[in-house]
């Protein structure tokens, strides 16, 4: 197992956590000096809120763990190629690496569909690696859609 491999796998424990909320199965961790300082999992609709996608999340708590919203010598790691305020959000916390598992051609934002953190024109740009675990990461989130369409899996109702 290589490095980049160990690390997606603690990514994929936090999309099992969404998972198992029947949230969309994404994960992310966040990782400085080979130790996770944040992690999420997608929680959109248990916070009722459109902006907690797991990256965000695992953002936020490594910011608030380190004390400081520049996340600079670290390396995030995604289930999923992260949308367009997933990936602005990695460029404005100036993370320098990101390694993601299945590509998202319907809302991908760091290869696919748009490329927000290699940008040039933005003042910080992120090395990309991609593929990591992709049958894995893109297996849970076809399992999911396919018990959602078939209604198995009913979706947390709003109060």
């Amino acid at each position: 197992m290589t490095e980049h491999e160990k690390w997606m796998e603690f990514a994929f424990k936090e999309a099992e956590q969404a998972y198992k909320r029947k949230e969309v199965p994404i994960g992310a961790v966040i990782i400085l000096d080979n130790r996770i300082v944040g992690r999420g999992y997608n929680q959109m609709e248990t916070l009722r809120d459109p902006t907690a996608h797991a990256e965000i999340i695992a953002i936020t708590a490594a910011a608030s763990q380190l004390d400081n919203h520049r996340l600079e010598n670290c390396t995030m790691y995604v289930t999923l190629e992260p949308c367009a305020m997933c990936a602005g959000a990695i460029v404005l916390a100036r993370i320098p690496q990101l390694v993601y598992g299945a590509a998202d051609p319907k809302s991908g934002a760091c290869g696919t569909l748009y490329n927000i953190v290699q940008d040039e024109r933005l003042n910080h740009r992120v090395q990309l690696i991609r593929g990591v675990l992709e049958p894995k990461c893109s297996g849970i989130l076809k399992d999911f859609f396919g018990k959602v369409r078939s209604n198995e899996m009913k979706k947390p109702k709003p109060n």
